[in-house]
Parts: C-alpha cells; sequence; structure tokens
C-alpha cells in the first residue's frame, strides 16, 4: 500500500536574475513498512525533496500524496495538521529543549497537538525501550551523549505513530559506531513497529540499511538500487559507492 507519492515533482528558485531548477520532474512512491534512502552528489536535490515530500516546502510543479491528500489542495492550516499527524522529522541537529528531559522532549509533539500526555504512557514506554534511553529518560539533553540525543529526536518523532519517518543526514554529526547503531535502530523501527522510513543521506553505510536507494543527479531520479534482504552489509556499501562514483564522474 503506498503511503507516499511524489507526481511529476519539480523545484525552481530565483538567484538573482537566474532560475534555479532544484527538481526536475521527480516521480515515485513509497510503500507502508519500506525502508528507503535518498543518495546523490551535493546539489542533486536531496533536501529539496526531502522538504517537499514533508509538506515543509511546496513545488513549483506536480504533487506530493500524503496517504489520500494531495498537499497542494489542502489550506495552510490543513497541511499543518497533515504534516503533524503523518510525518515524523529527525534532523542533523538534535535540536531538543535543554530544560527538559528525555522523555518530556519525546512527549513534546503530543503536547503541540493538544492530546494529553498520560494517554501516551504505554506508547512512551515501548519507544523508550526501543531506543535503548528507558534507563534514561529522566536525564536532560546535557546529560546524554550525541548518540542518545539523537536517539531521543528519532524517539520524538515515533511518539504520535506517523505514517512515515522523515530523516535528513541523521548519522552526520555523528561518529561511525554511532552512526551505525542509530541506522540499525532505525532499521528496527521498520521491522518492529512496521514504520515507513525515508531517510537522506550522503554516507554509504548508512543507506546501505535501506531496503531502496533512490540516487538523484541534478535534480532527476537516475539510478535505483534494490539490494535482497540476504546480501551483506558490505556488498551492498559496495554496490552503493559504485553507483555514486558513476554518478560523480
Amino acid at each position: 500500500m503506498s503511503v507516499l507519492k511524489a507526481s511529476d515533482l519539480r523545484k525552481k528558485y530565483l538567484l538573482g536574475e537566474h532560475t534555479v531548477e532544484a527538481l526536475r520532474g521527480v516521480n515515485f512512491d513509497v510503500q507502508k513498512g519500506e525502508f528507503v534512502a535518498i543518495m546523490g552528489p551535493s546539489g542533486s536535490g536531496k533536501s529539496t525533496l526531502l522538504h517537499l515530500l514533508g509538506g515543509l516546502d511546496s513545488p513549483s510543479e506536480g504533487e506530493v500524496t500524503l496517504g489520500e491528500a494531495q498537499l497542494s489542495q489542502l489550506t495552510e492550516y490543513q497541511a499543518t495538521l497533515a504534516r503533524r499527524h503523518n510525518v515524523g522529522f529527525v534532523f542533523q541537529f538534535f535540536n531538543l529543549l535543554p530544560t527538559l528531559t528525555a522523555e518530556e522532549n519525546i512527549l513534546l509533539p503530543v503536547i503541540i497537538d493538544g492530546k494529553n500526555p498520560a494517554h501516551y504512557e504505554d506508547r512512551l514506554k515501548q519507544i523508550l525501550e526501543l531506543v535503548g534511553l528507558y534507563e534514561r529518560r529522566k536525564h536532560k539533553p546535557d546529560q546524554l551523549s550525541g548518540g542518545e540525543q539523537q536517539r531521543v529526536a528519532i524517539a520524538r518523532a515515533l511518539i504520535t505513530e506517523p505514517a512515515i519517518l522523515l530523516a535528513d543526514e541523521p548519522t552526520g554529526n555523528l561518529d561511525t559506531k554511532t552512526g551505525t547503531a542509530i541506522m540499525e535502530l532505525l532499521q528496527r523501527s521498520c521491522r518492529e513497529l512496521h514504520q515507513t522510513v525515508i531517510v537522506v543521506t550522503h554516507d554509504p553505510r548508512a543507506a546501505s540499511y535501506a531496503q531502496r536507494v533512490i540516487f538523484l543527479r541534478d535534480g532527476n531520479i537516475v539510478k535505483e538500487y534494490r539490494p535482497g534482504d540476504d546480501v551483506p552489509l558490505a556488498e551492498r556499501m559496495d554496490g552503493i559507492m559504485s553507483t555514486m562514483r558513476e554518478l560523480e564522474s
């Protein structure tokens, strides 16, 4: 079942007197529970695409369909609600509130949506156990490592059970070992919560955890890589790196 669809997405920016085409007609769809990575050279349109998919920006042309809703047909208020209820965001910078504990940061989307946090106790416990932070739930961000803070950010994105989790360079500020743990966590969220995950990354190791890798160049999808579940991680990385070398040559 498709939970997200991009139809002929185009995005143009005016830079002085010049028009820059960040996206030039992107088409693809994502199925429920699928783990997709988006890769490409710098300036290929990766982050622009992620922002359009999450409703953070509007396309110049084309359509994003989230569930059954076409985002261009919604009012600004409706689009905000659709984004809040259906999309969880994880960014390179954790964006945690320093005065709140880990569990308070996780519950922020619930509070912002005007819901009673007490109704989310079971979900909170489940998510804290999934991200391995149940024993550290009362700690504030400055008492947590970078990897633990990113786990809080992921838990915060998952607390409202969004249809889709969008992650923009989620391992960008982390060392290799911690980054690997974060990608394994996202992979587990797909398996155990049937979560749909879309990750933008420049890191072949991070992308190798995905079921499908979409490659962008100059605002176009130029290739897809679908390794089977039985393909070893190292072999996946080799395939991804080989494709990236082709795109950058």
